[in-house]
């Protein structure tokens, strides 16, 4: 029953933290666009204040906006401020990491092979420190002088999260190593928010309520909340493919699955500079080039190899037996003597037909080495919860509604097995420590059925 309630929760929480996602992202895409979109504005706008406008049209109408450098002439009477995108987005994806990685630390969050945390605790404070801990190095470093420059700061953060992504995945199970990744760039973005962009509004709008000029502070705090704001721009993509990234083992279950991470952060993040570019104006296709070369080569690299099935043993039948017909009917040893006592071929076997031919009704299965040895290692470390009723805790149905207890099974679900043995997937977080011996040889023995 608690299964059944945390598989609605997660269901629950999934489905609010991708509405929240995405109105976050495309609020910080429009913005991050108007504001690079921005004209300068006719003399008698300049006047008034603002810096830059833009006229659009869409949804059959035209719409006219305008950006003041500073403060309006008067606050208006409705103001909309967005913030709750980020904070529930940030939320509910908190909740999600309980749910799946905390809840069941065993299953998805711990692999023994490379910290025995020695209990849930250990393994979730961990999680914890490893999450808060990176984003207070970020607050720091954004706080000092080396965030007031871009390439200074930019070079700087970039290193960390290499060092960060690296250091999850020593840490952690491969798939949670991902989404530690993706929880310290959402924590970052969230915090940017809340502890950079909306005190920088509310001293803006304090000022203009009171009718006070803004002062130089007011005016650094616009321009550090700008500065976060592009920042949640460059991080956006990279957390997207992470959001989406545990539908992909082969990215994160490869050897150099940390690795890969980063690629793909420099390539999303490269391509995500284009369209930066390209809304002031500066058309420069090689940022969108390079990010398709490097995904091209990415591919190559990632490449599995070639799989060389593991020869099975065909199933025998028992030998059929001509028998030459007799006057004297076959022998039997009778239960408490040793003494020979005759009997019909009807007597000493049922399945005998007339003409003295041995014949049976089923085919018995002579199961090979190969096939006893894989199903050693099927039972111990697949079936606990590919079972009709798992017996691993966590799982109160086989995932996907697959069922592998037998070879029949293995060769309905081979395609998968071979797919998700290979990559890493499964078993989920290692959880029954399948070794790379046993992973190779279950996935030679379902490519050769």
């Amino acid at each position: 029953m608690g299964a059944y309630l945390l598989d609605w929760l997660s269901l629950f929480f999934r489905w609010f933290h991708v509405i929240a996602g995405v109105a976050w992202i495309g609020a910080s895409f429009y913005f991050v666009w108007l504001d690079m979109s921005l004209q300068k504005p006719p003399e008698w706008k300049a006047k008034k204040g603002i810096s830059g406008d833009l006229w659009a049209v869409h949804g059959g109408g035209f719409y006219e906006i305008a950006k003041y450098k500073l403060e309006p002439e008067e606050m208006p009477k409705t103001l909309h401020w967005f913030k709750w995108e980020a904070y529930t987005t940030w939320l509910t994806g908190m909740a999600m990491l309980i749910i799946v990685y905390y809840i069941n630390a065993t299953a998805y969050l711990i692999d023994p092979s490379k910290v025995d945390f020695g209990s849930s605790v250990g393994a979730i404070s961990t999680s914890l420190l490893f999450l808060f801990g990176s984003y207070f190095i970020y607050e720091v470093i954004v706080r000092s002088n080396v965030g007031k420059n871009k390439l200074a700061f930019s070079i700087t953060i970039f290193v960390l999260m290499i060092i960060a992504t690296w250091g999850s995945y020593q840490l952690f199970s491969d798939r949670a190593s991902f989404i530690h990744v993706g929880a310290i760039l959402g924590t970052i973005m969230a915090g940017n928010v809340f502890f950079g962009i909306m005190p920088a509004q509310r001293a803006l709008v304090d000022c203009v309520r009171r009718g006070v000029k803004p002062g130089p502070e007011v005016a650094d705090l616009a321009l550090m909340a700008r500065n976060r704001s592009l920042m949640n721009n460059y991080f956006t993509l990279p957390l997207i493919f992470i959001m989406i990234s545990n539908h992909y083992p082969m990215m994160y279950s490869h050897a150099h699955g940390w690795l890969i991470l980063v690629f793909i952060g420099v390539i999303t993040a490269t391509a995500r500079h284009y369209f930066n570019e390209k809304h002031l104006g500066r058309h420069r296709p090689k940022f969108l080039v390079i990010p398709a070369i490097a995904t091209v080569l990415l591919i190559i690299w990632m490449r599995p190899a070639p799989i060389e099935p593991l020869p099975v043993s065909p199933i025998k039948t028992p030998a059929v037996t001509e028998v030459a017909p007799t006057d004297t009917p076959p022998a039997a040893v009778t239960q408490d003597t040793n003494t020979v006592a005759p009997a019909t071929a009807t007597e000493a076997d049922p399945n005998a037909v007339a003409g003295g031919t041995a014949a049976t009704d089923e085919v018995i299965a002579v199961a090979p080495s190969a096939d006893n040895a894989i199903m050693k290692v099927v039972e111990a470390k697949c079936s606990v919860c590919h079972a009709a009723q798992p017996t691993q805790a966590g799982f109160n149905a086989p995932p996907a509604g697959i069922i592998i207890q037998t070879p029949a099974d293995i060769k309905t679900h081979q395609a998968k097995i071979v797919t998700a043995v290979q990559s890493g997937y499964m078993p989920l977080g290692n959880i029954t420590q399948l070794s790379d011996e046993e992973r190779q040889q279950l996935v030679a023995y379902a490519s050769g059925l």
